[in-house]
């Protein structure tokens, strides 16, 4: 199954999507008042189980309601998490890339990024200089919580997922990286990756079902349509499961997290010499002769899930309106 939001004027709206079009299953006449509060926000919907899945399999087999394009509306973020838990440097080749700390590749990297970095497809990544001039973007599959947990076994870990979807992990290089007098690298996980923009999601939530092994997909990043990016999620260090038995120790996990599992060689920062970057070839690859500006377009793309696009633009001189919350999905 494939979860989306959507939006029809400011109303934002659960959706399922199959091929080009959208059930919207709160227009069902047949739901009970307990069955469309499942479907008021993805976080309802994860928490409400088995019994939520089956209705929506019911209502996509039956035709029951009423069904949009997809050109029709504008597709949101498929969730927000008030928190998205992050593991980096989680790929072999990436880690030959670039400068490591003293525990990269020995431990998963630790940080966050809120719910204020996310935005989802088709919205505008910012470029703010006065934050930074290297912005660099990531493809990363991400695991959806879907049962809560702590201290949970790696051989039941995938029993506790929910479903998968993309996340671009842009960063900010120049923060990120730091090193001493002496040459000791070390990094700055808070102002380097959690930022307005910082986390385009989407553009779906695929039910676990249907990606069957989180260790045997393809992905890519493409930037102006040249491949930068080319791996397999089996080339992580830490598989799905061990991250998020890692992440279980710290949080008990709940449904509606979102965990995100580092990403594969080919970034800018590979081409960086100033932020130890060493450039290592792989076939099809082009290498970046610079970070992203404005008018890039980014494309994450994850076997089994889908394309997420995003357009890089330039942030306001001066950001003085403050915009309304988001709403909770």
């Amino acid at each position: 199954m494939r979860i989306v939001n959507f939006r029809t004027g400011r109303e934002l709206r659960l959706g399922l999507l199959m091929g080009n079009r959208i059930l919207d299953p709160l227009t069902a006449e047949r739901l009970e008042p307990k069955e469309a509060a499942w479907f008021s926000s993805t976080v309802d919907f994860i928490e409400a189980g088995k019994p939520a899945l089956t209705l929506a399999t019911s209502l996509l087999d039956d035709g029951a309601g009423e069904w949009r394009e997809v050109s029709e509306v504008t597709l949101a973020a498929p969730i927000r998490p008030t928190t998205m838990l992050c593991a980096g440097s989680n790929y072999r080749a990436h880690n030959q890339e670039k400068a490591n700390t003293p525990l990269s590749g020995v431990e998963p990297e630790f940080f966050v990024k809120t719910a204020d970095c996310i935005i989802g497809p088709g919205e505008s990544i910012l470029h703010d200089s006065l934050l930074t001039t290297k912005l660099d973007c990531e493809t990363e599959l991400a695991v959806v919580v879907g049962r809560s947990g702590r201290h949970i076994p790696i051989d039941k870990a995938l029993e506790h997922v929910f479903g998968y979807t993309i996340v671009n992990d842009v960063t900010a290089r120049d923060r990120q990286v730091r090193r001493s007098p002496g040459g000791t690298v070390w990094y700055d996980l808070g102002r380097g990756k959690a930022f307005d923009t910082s986390a385009p999601t989407g553009p779906v939530i695929v039910t676990a079902d249907e990606i069957g092994d989180p260790q045997s997909l393809r992905l890519s990043t493409r930037i102006n349509g040249e491949l930068r990016q080319s791996s397999s999620t089996a080339e992580m260090i830490w598989s799905c499961a061990e991250i998020i038995h890692f992440f279980s120790i710290n949080f008990t996990l709940r449904p509606g997290m979102v965990i995100i599992t580092g990403t594969p060689a080919g970034t800018a920062w590979s081409n960086d010499p100033e932020l130890g970057g060493h450039w290592q070839p792989a076939p099809g690859l082009v290498p970046a002769t610079r970070y992203c500006l404005p008018g890039d377009v980014i494309e994450c793309e994850i076997e089994k899930i889908g394309i997420l696009t995003n357009r890089i633009v330039e942030a306001p001189a001066f950001a003085t309106d403050v915009p309304a919350p988001a709403p909770h999905y």
